[in-house]
């Protein structure tokens, strides 16, 4: 019992360490290890093993092991709704969901995040708005996660008011909470009221970071605003310090695209210090093609042919 006990630590310190590394071939040697050392049966160990597969992506290992589980606690059903939300299998996260819920399972903190997300990408409004309730009854209504979550929620599924009512009810705001209004209003085509929340933001104090940025450049790409664009894309880098990462150049070459600019675009994606992925050069080649710029499209396709032939050699 003594060695038991000694094991069991050791092998959920493994197999969370696999998880944060998302080492696939790692775990399934240490899940082997376990059977063969009789302790996978362990609750604190089976729980590791749920977490550390859904962290993988494994989610038919980490269902499995779920169903198998004779203590499905919170923590695994966390695990399960917040996997399942990650990969856009929104559906299924809330039928993990509903499950919980006929188990009678306590929701803590970490549990209605996932579910509002969930929510968001079914645009779930009224679903949601009832998990707004839960969050409130359940003393959550002052967490950060939560009310990121939920003025995510709202702005997704187009009711912008209950949104801003969210943000301005909060004591304590992060970039998250800034970038995630602006979002909203971006997407619903009031560009106004990003640039004014960007303003605030910078007023209040807050710092903005790159998915702020990333959220100001769609919106103005989207509203074919493409000199304020480059002025939030060179103030990004001047003011902030802010180094632009592939999807701030993808947002630059879909506005300069957009506008017609395309030689502009190009020489932007020549000049960077990374190399451009995918959807970069599809920006690109969208813009050629819409605006028939065939020299241009035909040393874009070049360009994209050696980038995947050298993935491919990789």
């Amino acid at each position: 019992m003594s060695s038991c006990r000694g094991v069991v630590p050791f092998y959920a310190d493994l197999l969370e360490a696999c998880a944060s590394t998302k080492s696939l071939q790692t775990l399934r040697r240490l899940h082997a290890r376990t059977l063969t050392l009789g302790v996978s049966h362990h609750r604190f160990i089976r729980a590791k093993l749920v977490y550390a597969y859904a962290c993988c992506a494994q989610l038919y290992e980490a269902n499995l092991l779920f169903c198998f589980s004779n203590h499905q606690s919170t923590f695994l059903f966390n695990t399960l709704i917040r996997a399942h939300s990650s990969l856009n299998l929104f559906s299924k996260a809330l039928f993990i969901f509903r499950r919980m819920l006929l188990a009678d399972k306590p929701v803590d903190g970490l549990t209605l995040p996932p579910v509002l997300k969930s929510c968001a990408g079914l645009s779930a409004l009224r679903l949601g708005r009832q998990v707004h309730v839960a969050v409130l009854a359940r003393g959550f209504g002052l967490d950060l996660a939560n009310s990121n979550a939920l003025i995510t929620m709202y702005a997704k599924c187009g009711d912008l008011d209950a949104a801003r009512k969210v943000f301005d009810g909060m004591p304590v705001r992060n970039e998250i909470s800034w970038s995630a209004l602006m979002a909203g209003f971006g997407m619903h085509g009031m560009c106004g009221e990003v640039f004014r929340l960007f303003d605030e933001m910078v007023e209040a104090g807050e710092t903005p970071d790159s998915v702020t940025f990333t959220t100001v450049l769609t919106s103005c790409s989207h509203a074919g605003l493409t000199d304020k664009g480059k002025e939030y894309f060179e103030m990004m880098k001047r003011e902030f310090g802010i180094r632009p990462a592939l999807e701030h150049y993808t947002c630059v070459v879909d506005m300069l695209g957009r506008a017609g600019l395309v030689k502009e675009a190009e020489e932007l994606v020549s000049g960077m210090e990374m190399e451009p992925d995918e959807a970069l050069w599809g920006a690109l080649l969208g813009a050629c093609r819409i605006h028939g710029k065939v020299e241009v499209a035909e040393r874009v396709e070049q360009k994209l042919n050696g980038r995947q032939m050298r993935v491919a050699a990789a």
